[in-house]
């Protein structure tokens, strides 16, 4: 496979990834926002510095004011982490390799790009966001079922899980740093049963809310929240099984080119990392020294993957 085309897969589900994430954040956002109407403005302003884009909103806007920031991150084209941005950036590698879809996955990146840009033409009313938020996630859960459903299991399908697994690690890491920090009241409560509305926060913001109940039966501790997420390798979005997806699939792409590259060795080594903690290890050794570290290596894996198999070229 040629390496633009490999590149424009990846970053296909990238962007498309991080249009859903980007919503359950202002979704989780938008909950707390509610039910804590008193820090309404810190709560908002933890989802700016999550999906990484405080410089350019506080150069916009003073305050973290909810219509401002749900504007910001929604449909401002200046911000090319917002929605109607990532989402039109998908539909543009989409096309680029529309040869290497399937006509089922191309309909549904292009229809997800015209439905998100009629429904966001113009402001969303605070009235409409749930139904919004549902229809971003929605569209997202369609392109995943139709690249599922009707992708041969091969290179393309390889790039493209790839890409998905590295920006939900991405997302659920800093999720974890920035949340975690910002609803602990001290680090003495580390381990202690804590608020349930303020950790639900969390775990909405990676819909892991009834899964997470479901294994806990209602034991919300910061530790059980922080292992569940970062360690537990049955749900779609921990830290762990986001990597070992990036390892699979990278382990098909050597069977299937006959080599290995150097991003192999690095996923090995963040594998082994998740392996040889638990999170009673993670705390002692500082979780955000721990989740830092994560983001950093994996940043740096899907670099040494752009490198290694030639994604400008």
């Amino acid at each position: 496979m040629l390496g633009k085309t490999a590149g424009g897969l990846y970053w296909m589900l990238r962007f498309l990834e991080r249009c859903e994430n980007t919503a359950r954040l202002i979704e989780a956002g938008f909950r707390i926002a509610l039910t804590r109407s008193n820090d309404a403005e810190n709560e908002w302003k933890s989802v700016v510095t999550t999906v990484g884009v405080q410089p350019g909103y506080e150069a916009k806007y003073d305050g973290y004011h909810a219509t401002n920031v749900v504007d910001y991150l929604l449909r401002d084209p200046s911000n090319p982490s917002s929605v109607i941005s990532t989402a039109e950036k998908a539909r543009t590698n989409a096309r680029m390799v529309r040869t290497a879809l399937t006509t089922e996955v191309w309909e549904a990146v292009n229809e997800n790009w015209m439905s998100l840009k009629a429904i966001m033409a113009r402001p969303v009313a605070e009235t409409d966001l749930p139904a919004v938020l549902a229809e971003i996630r929605k569209h997202s859960a369609l392109v995943r079922g139709a690249l599922h459903g009707t992708m041969l299991r091969n290179d393309i399908y390889d790039f493209a899980q790839i890409g998905t697994a590295l920006e939900r690690a991405d997302n659920t890491a800093r999720i974890i740093d920035v949340k975690y920090y910002t609803l602990l009241p001290s680090a003495s409560f580390v381990g202690s049963p804590l608020d349930n509305v303020q950790w639900e926060t969390i775990l909405r913001s990676v819909s892991a809310h009834r899964s997470f109940r479901w294994l806990n039966q209602g034991d919300m501790t910061s530790s059980n929240i922080a292992d569940f997420l970062i360690l537990d390798a049955r749900f779609p979005r921990s830290l762990s099984f986001s990597s070992r997806i990036v390892e699979e699939n990278l382990e098909f792409l050597a069977k299937d080119y006959g080599f290995r590259m150097p991003c192999h060795d690095m996923i090995d080594v963040q594998r082994n990392k998740l392996r040889n903690h638990d999170i009673s290890s993670i705390f002692e050794e500082g979780l955000h020294n721990f989740i830092t570290d994560f983001i950093r290596d994996n940043n740096a894996i899907g670099a040494q993957i752009e490198q290694d198999y030639r994604f400008n070229e």
